[in-house]
């Protein structure tokens, strides 16, 4: 079936084109979600216009996301767990945890999918994490990870702390 995209659709197509797409996609998902319109004569009419619109959109989006993503560069996430005295989680961060702290700082939705976690943390510490929001956008944050009932506070101090300690054992212990 041939169809005329409204709006893009990832992977598939963008504004404003025509494509032939299968009969169950188009009459199950595209033009239910007023994604797509049947390529009828009118339709194919107003084409161009719907591609003038869908690429306002497009880079409208685009801006909008880069405002996102430098409004979260360097931003740090605190988020309490519980822990062992050993440091070890019970449990872990994951990419959701972290995508919904985001979402509560911005007052904007942040999908888990584009918080990127190698695997899930699972001990305390502060941690590099990168947030892809569109394919060539991404944003760099901190995440912080301290045991319930602490202050955030004392982690990146006990981490400082152990640095110059180990710095100023050495010396002390050549003299």
């Amino acid at each position: 079936m041939r169809v005329v995209f409204l709006e893009d659709v990832a992977g598939v197509a963008q504004g404003g084109e025509v494509k032939e797409v299968k009969n169950g996609f188009a009459r199950n998902y595209l033009i239910p979600k007023s994604l797509a319109v049947p390529a009828t004569h009118d339709a194919l009419q107003r084409v161009e216009r719907l591609a003038k619109q869908a690429e306002v959109d497009r880079l409208r989006r685009i801006e909008d996301t880069k405002a996102l993503a430098a409004e979260l560069d360097g931003v740090r996430v605190d988020i309490e767990m519980r822990a062992g005295a050993g440091g070890r989680l019970f449990g872990s961060v994951t990419s959701q945890i972290v995508a919904a702290e985001l979402s509560r700082i911005t007052g904007r939705e942040i999908d888990r999918r584009t918080v990127e976690i190698a695997e899930p943390i699972r001990e305390l510490g502060t941690f590099d994490v990168t947030v892809r929001l569109m394919s060539e956008i991404e944003a760099g944050i901190k995440v912080l990870v301290y045991a319930a009932g602490t202050d955030p506070s004392d982690i990146e101090e006990d981490s400082g702390q152990t640095e110059e300690e180990t710095s100023s054992d050495d010396p002390s212990e050549e003299a």
